[in-house]
């Protein structure tokens, strides 16, 4: 699944390479994950101009001319790819064709990938507008282990399962550690590693995809990464479940209960 890095990457080479073309045509070739039906999603995009494009929580959201708003979200195998000479390309969900010539297309091979019209907004911050006190205080009330807290997207949006991975090991915290049992001063160090881990990510992935979409990079990670046995410190990478993911983590993150 795409997380808050990929999608952020992902937002910044569609704005590069679309903002200020004309949607010319929409074609919807899965209709059945839409809010609105298929004919008021085409009346309102098409003929607009898209003016960039920007990542909120795990959705990228596709801002047009006369304040529509196409929100994406990727779900688990979704993914983002150019058109390219006319053809249309396997598992199609969406395609955008812009006056110019040039377009993109939504694939998924599941089907679960889901636009919706002028989504609302969301009741949570997403992980790069967290406020430290908040996200302490919140903190101090939950008996949930720590990484399912940073994936609940009710809580703090845009981090998912490997994320969550990188930035415990980052912080030195066990994933299996209760949130209300973190002391302050570690928690600060965890508040700190969600942004570093995070952005660090965005750079990697901007480098190395250029103006391609090239789906999830994972060649980054320093433990959530199942080609890797060891860290570059020399620490076994251990992996186990929670919540039905697998977790990838190393004996030396400190565990708090």
């Amino acid at each position: 699944m795409a997380e808050l890095p990929d999608l952020t990457v992902f937002a910044q080479i569609l704005t590069r390479k679309y903002a200020g073309k004309k949607l010319q045509a929409l074609d919807v070739t899965v209709p059945k994950k839409l809010n609105v039906s298929e004919a008021e999603l085409k009346s309102a995009l098409e003929g607009r101009e898209l003016l960039g494009v920007r990542r909120e929580g795990k959705t990228l959201q596709f801002d047009f001319s006369g304040d529509q708003v196409l929100g994406l979200h990727l779900m688990l195998r979704g993914e983002l790819v150019a058109l390219e000479d006319g053809e249309v390309p396997k598992f199609q969900i969406l395609a955008f064709h812009f006056n110019d010539g040039e377009g993109f297309a939504v694939i998924d091979l599941q089907k679960q990938a889901t636009p919706t019209l002028q989504p609302k907004p969301a009741a949570a911050p997403d992980a790069l507008d967290l406020k430290e006190s908040a996200f302490k205080s919140l903190a101090a009330k939950k008996r949930t282990n720590i990484k399912t807290l940073l994936m609940d997207q009710k809580v703090v949006r845009g981090i998912g399962n490997s994320y969550a991975d990188e930035i415990l090991y980052h912080a030195g915290i066990s994933p299996f550690s209760t949130a209300n049992a973190i002391p302050e001063k570690v928690m600060t160090k965890l508040f700190k590693s969600i942004r570093i881990v995070l952005e660090k990510a965005i750079n990697d992935i901007a480098e190395a995809n250029g103006d391609e979409l090239k789906g999830e990079l994972r060649d980054f990670m320093a433990v959530h990464d199942p080609k890797r046995k060891m860290t570059e410190k020399g620490e076994e990478i251990k992996t186990d479940k929670i919540g039905g993911r697998t977790t990838y983590y190393t004996n030396s993150q400190e565990l708090y209960q």
